[in-house]
């Protein structure tokens, strides 16, 4: 059994009272007694149950981080960002995963609030604003993350994605690209639809005429990209898009594996290929890869800030926090 404020006092000779003014107020307690309980904690290995005393005084040291999808070298990186913010108020994070599962979503949801947890951050897959309800009728301040809410209620911290999904048609175009296809789902996603509505706004608003069709896949990883590269490849040669926007890295990086294998397609010179995020694995792919930046460790700590911030005063005002992104050039798309 864990060594307890009772076996310190009793060690000590001295009352629980006398143990609890030693921990938190010594310049009230002679030093006798300073030295006595001292010791009995070295000599028992007592460890202070520094989060089950704040909890007893209404104050969590958790805050719960919900997101879509743990795989992705970006949200791991959002959910880095936010643990070096939280380290240096003393906050722990606890963290889960639900691989674009609304049901798993719903498990973790329900878990945190029961836990009262002290603030929740959630890169939400499907509309969770019943649930997010919830947690503020419960007083737990929740911020959204890489998602932008349209309920002035709460906060989020997020990337325009539409202005990231023009940024990289406009890019294909300049480098002369006038078939490009969108690669990306499922399409309940907020950020899939984002980025597809920049992309078709760059194509219509173009000075050439540009062709955009849509590749959707169900889910934004590897496998699904180079499935959707694959198919693609099963048409005749001409029929051929000349450019590729994948909606994340992931897909980008399984587009590349199908385009590249067997030296089937040139990339850039026959298809020019651009992906989102800038994980680190784009800069270090077979072919370098073009891609719009998130700064996604710069979201996480926002977002940790703001909801500790909300945390402490339940009266400020939400405020949506967007980054802007920013276009990294690599060889997929300029040779």
């Amino acid at each position: 059994m864990p060594v307890s404020i009772r076996d310190v006092a009793l060690r000590a000779g001295v009352s629980v009272g006398t143990v609890s003014n030693v921990l938190n107020r010594p310049e009230e307690v002679s030093s006798d007694s300073v030295a006595r309980v001292s010791r009995a904690i070295e000599e028992l290995g007592y460890v202070r149950n520094d989060a089950a005393r704040k909890l007893r005084a209404g104050v969590s040291t958790t805050v719960g981080f919900v997101v879509l999808d743990g795989q992705n070298p970006f949200y791991s990186d959002v959910v880095r960002g936010a643990e070096d913010e939280a380290s240096s108020h003393g906050i722990a994070i606890l963290y889960g995963n639900t691989d674009d599962d609304p049901s798993r979503e719903k498990v973790y949801l329900d878990l945190f609030r029961e836990q009262q947890v002290r603030g929740l951050l959630i890169a939400p897959y499907g509309d969770v604003m019943t649930q997010l309800r919830r947690f503020r009728a419960s007083g737990i301040a929740t911020v959204l993350v890489d998602r932008f809410s349209a309920d002035s209620g709460f906060s989020s911290v997020s990337v325009d994605s539409v202005a990231g999904g023009r940024l990289a048609v406009e890019h294909l175009i300049e480098v002369g690209r006038r078939r490009i296809a969108f690669v990306g789902g499922p399409f309940d996603m907020r950020q899939v639809t984002d980025r597809l509505a920049g992309a078709r706004a760059a194509a219509e608003n173009a000075s050439v005429h540009v062709d955009l069709e849509v590749v959707p896949t169900s889910a934004m990883t590897v496998e699904e990209g180079a499935a959707a590269g694959a198919k693609l490849l099963t048409r005749p040669r001409r029929e051929w898009p000349d450019a590729l926007f994948a909606a994340n890295d992931l897909l980008a990086l399984g587009l590349l594996q199908s385009l590249v294998a067997g030296g089937r397609v040139l990339v850039p010179d026959e298809i020019a290929l651009i992906g989102f995020d800038d994980i680190p694995f784009a800069a270090a792919a077979a072919v370098p890869l073009s891609s719009i930046r998130q700064p996604s460790r710069m979201i996480g700590r926002t977002a940790l800030r703001i909801v500790l911030e909300e945390a402490s005063d339940p009266e400020s005002i939400p405020r949506q926090t967007v980054f802007p992104p920013e276009l990294i050039v690599r060889r997929s798309t300029t040779g």
